[in-house]
């Protein structure tokens, strides 16, 4: 400690930087011992100087950083993290810490509340009153700022306020066609992305937070791939996969994925081995022994990580359970994690039904459906939430609708995999919900949440003066409300009402109307048609802004895209290397073991795109 105060701060401070962590949790004897050291009064003084010291995080561990973070939120203050170019890759550095929040008045020409059927709640020259991170009035701003004395007033008269939007299905950042991974059906790009090098996770995840933010996002499904198998790198990558969102503000639901079978194809992985060349099959062996882990330490890696944060008790963190798929997962690990998510109230997110080829797996291995299988097994309720389901029957949306399991639609992510294209009609005349995710990356190789949106709303536009489709406030209502009811915030975003936090997107409504836009136009239907990440002007998670007029306010996005750019300038490991040489072996093995699994006439659609005669 005494090193840490003469190499990083002055001895004034480092007294100062002192007393603020014997106040951290504000415990009595904290407070008797700062008093014997500093005096009462002086004790005090330094307590608020310390407000404006800069206090470098790799001086405590991580149990150490979790308590002093909690002890000042529990005090009514906030941590704001800025982001260091310094002596290592991940030196992180407090920035100021504001005793009180504000009292926020937060303006709009426009404020759309929430989705009611196939319009919206609209206040219009409204505001919305805030304190401590929570919204307390909706109304008329005249009424609102005569009514209040507020510290600030964000927006305009010239802006829109909507809730933020929640992306319900996401991985990494740096997208597979950044790492190597060209656009290739999803069975074949699994084998692609074996040759992915290594990207540091505290960065990676910070350049997709950046673009999630900066369309409007503020809450994301996280959904992880563990590295390898060891409980220690498991637990250092996800700790930075999290603070990586706690850094620049966001909400983060983080689950990552449990797989104990068929690793490489539709098949056990010792049978799959066995159509291998000899060397090639050893080389194998090799790689799933490293990278393959008993179905017990993925359970209790959960329990350590939920116990980690704080049993799902923070503003920002909630930890949640994700089978990977059902090709992925035997029917004992879909039980164990159906288990735990009852046991420790927790919600389920689950691939499924991605492609025709996982249809066709269900077939073959349950002689059903994969949605009727996982009915049998009990898991089908409002707290799973099953990304994709792109190849769904009418049987099968029934039962999703009947007992009110939740689908994660990732159009761009279908498209570009050729999966298909979801029944999303067909789930919405069934009254499922459905959230939107923007996956691996959207249609543009971003994380653009406006983009997405839009290609969901003309996605489904079959022919027919008669058809339903989707509406604008559907798509709004699945990106806002629909998106957190999958995630562990149900409860506190999604839509603005009295009570929720202050998750907001603010947009420049001069931006999305000019030069000129029709009254009969709808507002919604102006912002999903024409909404673009320049229209975005602030963006805010629990009261406080976290991006304003294309800044960042707690981390300085420029140095860390030129760290991440200047981590990857460097030559390939022999691992890595390895691992390329590994996935263009096995490419042409896994082409062929999918060779005659679909016959086209068995697939009828839901719904008609085109006429072959």
């Amino acid at each position: 400690m005494e090193q840490f105060f003469t190499e990083n701060i002055s001895a004034g401070k480092g007294f100062i930087a002192l007393a603020a962590l014997i106040f951290g949790k504000w415990y009595p004897v904290g407070t008797v011992l700062a008093c014997l050291l500093f005096g009462a009064g002086d004790a005090l003084q330094l307590r608020i100087q310390a407000l404006n010291v800069d206090i470098p995080l790799p001086i405590f561990d991580d149990a150490a950083l979790l308590y002093c973070a909690d002890g000042i939120d529990w005090i009514g203050g906030q941590i704001s993290p800025t982001y260091s170019i310094g002596n290592s890759l991940h030196t992180r550095e407090f920035g100021a810490i504001d005793c009180i929040m504000p009292f926020s008045l937060i303006r709009g020409k426009y404020i759309i509340c929430k989705a009611i059927g196939d319009a919206v709640k609209i206040v219009e020259n409204g505001a919305i009153a805030c304190q401590d991170g929570k919204i307390i009035e909706i109304g008329d701003y005249a009424t609102l700022v005569a009514k209040y004395s507020v510290d600030q007033v964000i927006g305009s008269a010239s802006d829109v306020v909507l809730p933020g939007f929640v992306n319900g299905h996401h991985h990494i950042g740096l997208s597979s066609f950044q790492l190597g991974s060209a656009d290739a059906p999803l069975e074949l790009w699994l084998a692609n992305r074996i040759a992915h090098r290594d990207v540091d996770p505290y960065l990676d995840r910070l350049y997709s937070a950046f673009q999630m933010i900066e369309s409007g996002i503020t809450t994301v499904q996280h959904i992880h791939r563990l590295p390898g198998r060891n409980w220690s790198v498991w637990l250092e990558t996800a700790n930075q996969v999290l603070k990586a969102y706690q850094d620049v503000g966001m909400r983060v639901s983080y689950c990552f994925m449990v797989r104990d079978q068929n690793h490489l194809v539709y098949e056990a992985d010792a049978d799959f081995i066995q159509r291998l060349p000899p060397d090639l099959g050893s080389d194998v062996e090799i790689m799933l022994r490293a990278q393959t882990a008993p179905l017990n330490d993925y359970m209790d890696f959960f329990v350590q990580l939920w116990e980690t944060w704080n049993r799902n008790q923070g503003e920002h963190v909630q930890i949640q359970l994700a089978p990977a798929n059902l090709h992925w997962c035997s029917d004992i690990a879909l039980l164990a994690q159906k288990e735990f998510s009852d046991r420790y109230q927790v919600k389920l997110h689950m691939h499924l039904l991605e492609t025709p080829y996982q249809k066709e797996y269900a077939k073959r291995r349950f002689g059903t459906t994969a949605v009727e299988h996982l009915h049998g097994l009990g898991l089908l309720n409002s707290d799973l939430t099953l990304g994709h389901g792109t190849w769904m029957s009418e049987t099968d949306i029934r039962l999703i609708a009947n007992t009110r399991t939740m689908l994660c639609h990732n159009a761009s992510s279908n498209l570009r995999f050729q999966s298909g294209i979801a029944p999303l009609n067909r789930f919405l005349e069934a009254g499922v919900k459905v959230a939107i995710a923007v996956d691996e990356a959207g249609i543009n190789d971003d994380q653009d949440m406006l983009q997405e949106m839009r290609l969901v709303l003309n996605l489904h536009r079959v022919p027919g003066t008669d058809q339903m489709v989707p509406k604008a406030a559907q798509v709004f209502q699945m990106a806002t409300e629909y998106g957190a009811e999958t995630t562990g915030f149900t409860d506190k975003i999604g839509s603005l009402e009295v009570g929720k936090a202050a998750d907001m997107v603010l947009l420049d409504w001069q931006e999305i109307a000019y030069p000129y836009l029709d009254d009969d136009i709808s507002i919604i239907d102006a912002i999903i048609h024409r909404g673009r990440t320049s229209s975005v002007k602030t963006v805010m998670v629990g009261g406080e802004v976290i991006f304003d007029s294309g800044m960042f306010t707690k981390i300085n996005k420029q140095a860390v895209l030129q760290e991440l750019a200047a981590s990857l300038q460097v030559p390939l490991t022999s691992e890595e290397l390895q691992r390329r040489d590994l996935s263009r072996r096995l490419f042409p093995h896994i082409k062929q073991f999918y060779q005659d699994w679909l016959k086209s006439e068995q697939y009828a659609p839901h719904y008609c795109q085109n006429s072959r005669y």
